[in-house]
């Protein structure tokens, strides 16, 4: 995920974190300096934002979540995600599946259904 705070405020012409603190200030988000420090930062997002203090910041930049939060791509040089484990068909929901102790897969009326991971 990508913070764009910065962005944001500097499109509705707030381009100082005082500026911004004193708009949340007014909005009744009080924010310390250390808190604003990091929510203003360009280099390091903020590893949480409480959703009351999300909704008092997009409310006064007139902009949602989605607008602050921008997922990042993947980068084509990164490892590939783990294969997802198929879904149930609807009709399969709420049957009872037994483990097996051959090669790690589930058996019930003669069908076959990977074993999941490790927990």
């Amino acid at each position: 995920m990508r913070w764009q705070l910065r962005l944001r405020a500097a499109e509705r012409g707030v381009f100082k974190a005082v500026e911004m603190r004193r708009l949340l200030a007014a909005a009744g988000l009080q924010a310390s300096a250390g808190k604003m420090s990091v929510l203003w930062s360009a280099t390091v997002a903020p590893v949480s934002v409480r959703l009351d203090d999300l909704e008092v910041i997009c409310r006064v930049l007139g902009c949602d979540a989605a607008g602050l939060l921008v997922l990042d791509t993947v980068p084509a040089t990164s490892a590939p995600l783990a294969p997802r484990l198929p879904v149930p068909a609807a009709g399969d929901v709420g049957e009872a599946w037994a483990w097996s102790d051959d090669a790690g897969t589930v058996r019930q009326a003669g069908r076959t259904r990977p074993s999941l991971p490790p927990v």
